[in-house]
């Protein structure tokens, strides 16, 4: 049981609450994660907020025209009436074909109906109860979002296994380390199934499979299901869509994995969160694919899901399903997306021009990074807590420290002209931490 549970437990000891706590109530905490130390970041970090996963321009979040002018224009029945189970189906319909444009090797006829979820925690969450049992192992590669450990094993009870992501050698990280990868797989495939979560571009180094990487796993789970064993593979999409480099395979997985063999079942969890800069609005999307279900057994699946989803929350949200059907058939959005892309991408830019002039430094070791909203420093020598903490005390800075080894930094959030000072000031800050030892 996480720590920071068995400190909540104790403080309820012997009272009416303690007493009636259910295992799952026992088990649950608040982390020291991103969310916490956002908000710690909110009331401290005047100069650059650097922590949460969210683009801004001028100190306001970017937003699209069709979601600002559309708020105000929402009839009764798109603004308060409930929706269905599984979202509105104008909505669902609109996404899944928009997700095959997107993603050329998605076949629309074999893939489910993407089903509405209020967010993409809450997609990830709703596959954990579908799939995972109490001690079910599931492969998550590492560094990864602070929320997994929490759903998985948390939640559900499920055996999170650790797969390094990162190939190294001379203390240098380079791609996916995908003969870690491939050994966490067989291991998992001998006992007969292989449950795995994979998230490009990823949180929290912002590293997307290269086209040579993403055919090689490719490969791996065809293997692995002609070897007799089943494949359960989530594709957490969230930042799909923001690669900044040339070589990195320019779709989701999902598409290929949908199609690959009758013993894989693929999920897609993405949506306008991020996508379409829309983070508050809480929407997300869930689609399943398999090349060994038919119609009827993709609709059985769906079903499934809906009675999670009834079970929890009851239904999405209407506005946002709305506001989203308003953001795909609105004719600026493909230009207005295109000008946010390329605010980023400079942003991206920036960043790899400072490290480019400051390529060593005695702590702070950059991890691969080549999309997304964030990059992170492998921390050596210096606490990535004590880092974090100096920085926002005493420099209005705010960054998210994931353990005492990764220090996260959302370039995504500031802006391009004010990331050489703040990437100064993180390695002046480690670098003295460091001398005081």
């Amino acid at each position: 049981m996480n720590t920071l549970a068995q400190e909540l437990n104790a403080t309820l000891e012997g009272t009416i609450a303690g007493r009636l706590l259910s295992g799952l109530g026992k088990r649950l905490y608040f982390p020291k994660g991103i969310i916490a130390q956002s908000a710690e970041a909110k009331k401290l970090a005047h100069r650059a907020n650097a922590t949460i996963g969210m683009a801004y321009e001028g100190g306001r979040p970017l937003i699209l025209s069709a979601i600002a002018d559309g708020m105000p224009t929402l009839s009764s029945a798109e603004a308060v009436a409930y929706s269905p189970t599984a979202g509105i189906e104008q909505v669902r319909n609109a996404w899944k074909e928009s997700m095959a444009k997107k993603n050329p090797s998605v076949d629309p006829t074999r893939i489910s109906l993407p089903a509405v979820v209020p967010g993409l925690t809450a997609g990830i969450s709703y596959m954990a109860d579908l799939f995972l049992d109490e001690g079910t192992p599931i492969l998550v590669p590492t560094p990864s979002w602070d929320n997994y450990p929490l759903i998985f094993v948390d939640r559900r009870g499920a055996n999170a296994i650790d797969v390094n992501i990162f190939h190294e050698s001379d203390k240098k990280m380079s791609g996916l380390d995908m003969k870690a990868i491939e050994k966490a797989v067989k291991t998992a495939a001998a006992t007969g199934t292989v449950r795995i979560i994979l998230n490009f571009p990823q949180n929290p180094t912002g590293y997307s499979a290269t086209s040579e990487e993403a055919e090689k796993l490719v490969a791996l789970f065809k293997k692995t299901a002609e070897g007799g064993a089943d494949v359960l593979v989530i594709c957490d999409d969230a930042y799909f869509g923001l690669a900044y480099e040339d070589d990195i395979y320019p779709e989701s997985l999902f598409g290929r994995f949908a199609t690959l063999h009758e013993r894989i079942l693929a999920v897609k969890i993405d949506g306008p969160t991020k996508e379409d800069y829309v983070w508050g609005l809480r929407m997300g999307f869930v689609t399943f694919g398999s090349k060994g279900l038919d119609e009827s057994c993709l609709d059985a699946l769906v079903k499934k899901l809906m009675g999670a989803i009834r079970s929890s929350v009851s239904c999405s949200n209407s506005p946002a399903q709305f506001l989203t059907l308003k953001t795909l058939a609105d004719p600026r959005t493909a230009d207005e997306k295109v000008r946010f892309r390329k605010l980023l991408h400079k942003r991206y830019d920036a960043v790899k021009t400072f490290l480019a002039a400051n390529p060593a430094h005695p702590v702070l070791k950059p991890l691969p990074f080549n999309s997304g909203y964030f990059m992170s420093f492998s921390c050596e020598s210096v606490s990535a807590e004590t880092i974090r903490q100096t920085l926002l005390k005493e420099h209005g800075i705010g960054t998210i420290a994931l353990g005492d080894r990764y220090l996260r930094v959302a370039f995504s959030s500031v802006d391009a002209d004010h990331i050489p000072g703040l990437y100064q000031t993180i390695h002046e800050v480690a670098a003295k931490l460091l001398q005081a030892k």
